[in-house]
């Protein structure tokens, strides 16, 4: 099983059972942002504003367009982002609004704080004055240390200042001033000169032919600004992307229902007295209580309450699931068999909580998840409303009166509505599922895409819309087969050129609302599935901080795709994808893969 995709087997032959450790949880997840900060002209996250860090601090950053970066432009998303809590303003909508740097650090928002010394000369500050005349003496020199405390806070030279939101902090007289932060993710230009196909086949041809990608590698590298194809081989033939494939699920569902979109989880009333209807929406990352694993989750607890409120005097006696809204089999087609158990995949219903994971503190990766998310989640309600456990079933909750629809219940006649919670704004979803390569959000969204079209939703009414959707964006569908939309199936075959197209587009300003892709992508060498690469590898150092992407691995099947900054500046979207590695040959297809990007981040290749 691989961390990112949770399907790797070394030892054994794709279809073996495994008893597979916890992953070591991806670092530096890019903060998402805050609903109540979705605003603008766009339905989507601005890009591009800075944070406190734990990192080095980030230098202004440059957009596609040469200049400073805007924070209300999506293009300047991919350009050039600090490895830092990147808060803009909201993707996910608001998962933390999608900056695009990313790295451990502050929330979007949070302030940092110095603690001022004592001046030297000062009076010290006595414990306990002796007599009535050191009062005096006592004031000045609190007196003394307020005032220290409000210079550095009003003050705050050097990028302190930069961190606190401040326009010009580098025109503040200080003492001291703090030397410039250093780059860590190198700005893209679009002044810099475009790698030639020559130069690219010249650089890329040896890396490509390593024997450690196995016997078919397709490989795809596009200008970012331009959209012009650099280089190509057999970039237009479908392959086996793995976890790369929730890309595809990202641009399609920012597409279908925009950054700021919520899943709702209802509570309606049954056809009996006192029963109680749960309506799963979809939503993977409902919670029981106030806190769960996913943070800003929507909670049972809220809906609970709402639904005590509006019954008023009538006691619930019954709990009802309704999960009606995911026909067809939970587990998908081309799916390994030990995926159901293997702690990455899970029975995907529409209703469920955590993810489906038995512990909501378990850490990220691996994790055991229940056989019915469903009915765990109903049973969980019931508990809340003081219902008992073994009355809960499956059924499906009456339609609602006319008087009801779309409207807060005042009733609780049959099908009213009791109460409604949301999930958080799908641009958050979507940094989940890219920055921790979370299978389950990886399947609800693809779920949402089928919805917005109309489609059943199951496999394969998402399969269906999400290829819908692709041509409706004027990108490449040649070789396109959608099994499922987290990369766990086999079935699955994309094109590199279609990857390269679609984070083409959704780095220009014609698709704004697709920008949202882009926050989750991990650095390499900084965070997420690309935090321990680009290092020490031999001929990848390179890429450490100007590689952005998404990675794959089922057994046999390894893949990358993202952006890369050139050693000029220029901003290129690319995709390697083989998938007839040798099954214990990970590790060497891994090092190959990172050669090819790496490479680019050398360009040049004129």
């Amino acid at each position: 099983m691989g961390r990112e995709d949770s399907h790797y087997r070394p030892d054994e032959a794709a279809g073996g059972g495994t008893n597979q450790p916890p992953a070591k949880p991806a670092t530096g997840r890019v903060p998402v942002p805050d609903a109540r900060q979705l605003r603008a002209q766009f339905p989507m996250p601005p890009a591009g504003s800075s944070a406190p860090t734990s990192g080095p601090p980030a230098v202004p950053n440059r957009g596609v367009n040469g200049n400073a970066a805007d924070p209300t432009s999506p293009a300047s998303a991919p350009t050039s982002p600090a490895p830092g809590p990147g808060a803009a303003q909201p993707p996910e909508l608001a998962e933390q609004t999608q900056d695009l740097t990313t790295g451990a650090g502050p929330e979007a928002g949070q302030r940092a704080t110095l603690a001022p010394e004592r001046p030297s000369g000062s009076a010290p500050v006595p414990s306990r004055p002796a007599t009535r005349r050191r009062l005096p003496l006592v004031l000045a020199a609190v007196l003394v240390l307020v005032l220290v405390t409000v210079g550095l806070v009003v003050v705050r030279p050097g990028p302190v200042g930069r961190w606190l939101g401040d326009g010009d902090a580098g025109s503040a007289t200080a003492e001291t001033v703090e030397p410039a932060p250093v780059a860590v993710l190198a700005a893209a230009d679009v002044g810099a000169p475009m790698p030639s196909t020559e130069g690219l086949r010249a650089v890329l041809d040896p890396l490509v032919g390593d024997a450690a990608l196995g016997g078919r590698v397709n490989v795809a590298v596009v200008d970012a600004l331009t959209g012009q194809a650099l280089f190509d081989r057999g970039g237009g033939e479908g392959t086996v992307p793995a976890s790369v494939t929730k890309l595809l699920t990202a641009v399609t569902v920012l597409a279908a229902r925009g950054p700021g979109y919520r899943i709702p989880t209802r509570a309606v009333a049954g056809a009996e007295p006192g029963e109680v209807v749960i309506v799963g929406g979809g939503d993977p990352t409902l919670t029981a209580g106030a806190k769960g694993f996913y943070p800003g989750a929507a909670s049972l607890e809220d809906l609970a309450n709402q639904t005590r409120a509006a019954l008023g005097g009538t006691e619930p006696t019954r709990v009802v699931v309704d999960s009606s809204l995911y026909p067809g089999p939970v587990y998908g087609p081309g799916w390994d068999d030990d995926i159901p158990t293997g702690g990455y995949g899970a029975a995907v219903t529409a209703l469920m909580l955590d993810g489906a994971r038995k512990d909501p503190k378990a850490g990220q990766g691996w994790a055991e998840r229940v056989p019915q998310p469903d009915l765990t989640a109903g049973r969980a309600f019931a508990r809340l409303l003081g219902v008992p456990e073994n009355t809960v079933r499956r059924g499906t909750a009456p339609a609602a009166p006319p008087e009801a629809t779309g409207t807060a219940a005042v009733t609780t006649e049959p099908g009213a509505e009791l109460g409604v919670v949301q999930s958080p704004p799908l641009v958050r979803l979507v940094d989940i599922m890219i920055s921790e390569s979370d299978n389950i959000v990886g399947e609800a969204l693809a779920r949402q895409v089928a919805l917005a079209r109309d489609e059943p939703g199951s496999y394969a009414g998402a399969g269906a819309a999400m290829t819908e959707v692709v041509s409706e964006l004027g990108l490449p569908a040649d070789g396109l087969t959608l099994a499922d939309g987290s990369g766990l199936s086999r079935k699955n075959l994309i094109s590199p050129a279609l990857l390269t197209k679609a984070l083409a587009l959704a780095a220009s300003p014609d698709r704004p609302e697709l920008a949202g892709v882009f926050g989750g992508l991990p650095v390499g060498g900084w965070s997420g599935t690309l935090s321990d690469r680009y290092g020490s590898t031999p001929g990848t150092a390179a890429g450490a901080g100007v590689v952005r992407a998404k990675t794959g691995t089922l057994t046999r099947v390894h893949a990358i795709a993202g952006v890369v900054t050139t050693a000029e500046g220029r901003l290129l979207t690319f995709a390697v994808l083989t998938d007839q590695v040798s099954p214990d040959g990970m590790e060497p297809a891994r090092a190959a893969l990172d050669r090819i990007a790496a490479a680019l981040a050398t360009c040049g290749c004129h």
